[in-house]
């Protein structure tokens, strides 16, 4: 775990959504880090004002660079800057990676579920992508995979195209629900995730599946209860929650 504030330099912009863009930081010193992990960024004003907000690693990769994405806020300190300003070869001031709960363990063989409400796919995202690169012959490597994502709209899908390519594998399945618009020719009217489509896309209970849940708080614990209710024990759900409490599913 790395403690204290590093700078990274800004080595790459991706936009995902028109208030979503990925970051590319390298950190020198980093040897890589946990799926699950996060940073702080510290910004600092001329005036010496300081703003710290913590933003999970979507990327999966070795060494010292790192992808967040970050999600704009209307009301947001940071995450304007971060989404329209911050351009390649801009320095930050980095915290971390940091954390060692919500994380996935490639050498557990335990099938796992992932459930994502919006923006909290990143963390998710990061997982999916080490167990794409894990050795398939690992515990890990071999382990099933299930995405279950709710997003308001086609437009406001982040990594698209690789979780399309991500789910042409037999072990990865991934499952997107629109809750306020369905892409043209959708079979599936929008609608918000409820318990039974939870129930009937998810990994069942009885395969004892390690399960992470990201998104806004009411989302995280609605679906939390959810999935206990199905029969999922408690200590087998990792959660992480994000802003405010958020909409419900």
């Amino acid at each position: 775990m790395r403690t204290g504030w590093n700078v990274a330099e800004v080595i790459g912009v991706t936009q995902e959504t028109t208030t979503a863009r990925t970051l590319r930081l390298r950190l020198p010193g980093l040897t890589g880090h946990r799926a699950g992990q996060h940073v702080d960024i510290r910004l600092t004003a001329p005036d010496g004002y300081t703003a710290v907000r913590s933003y999970s690693v979507a990327s999966a990769r070795p060494g010292e660079e790192i992808d967040l994405t970050v999600e704009e806020l209307t009301d947001g300190e940071v995450s304007p800057y971060l989404v329209h300003q911050v351009a390649a070869g801009d320095q930050l001031e980095v915290r971390g990676p940091v954390g060692g709960w919500f994380v996935w363990d490639p050498a557990d063989p335990s099938p796992v579920q992932l459930i994502a409400g919006g923006s909290g796919v990143v963390p998710l995202m990061a997982m999916l992508r080490a167990h794409a690169v894990a050795d398939p012959a690992s515990a890990g490597g071999s382990a099933p995979f299930r995405l279950l994502y709710s997003v308001r709209g086609p437009a406001a899908v982040y990594y698209r195209a690789e979780l399309d390519e991500l789910a042409r594998s037999p072990l990865v399945d991934v499952t997107l629900v629109y809750t306020r618009e369905a892409p043209a020719g959708s079979p599936s009217p929008a609608r918000r995730l409820d318990a039974a489509t939870l129930t009937a896309r998810a990994l069942p209970a009885a395969d004892n599946p390690a399960v992470f849940i990201c998104g806004a708080t009411a989302f995280v614990e609605t679906v939390a209860d959810w999935l206990v209710q199905a029969g999922h024990s408690p200590e087998r759900i990792k959660t992480e929650r994000y802003g405010g409490m958020g909409a419900k599913p």
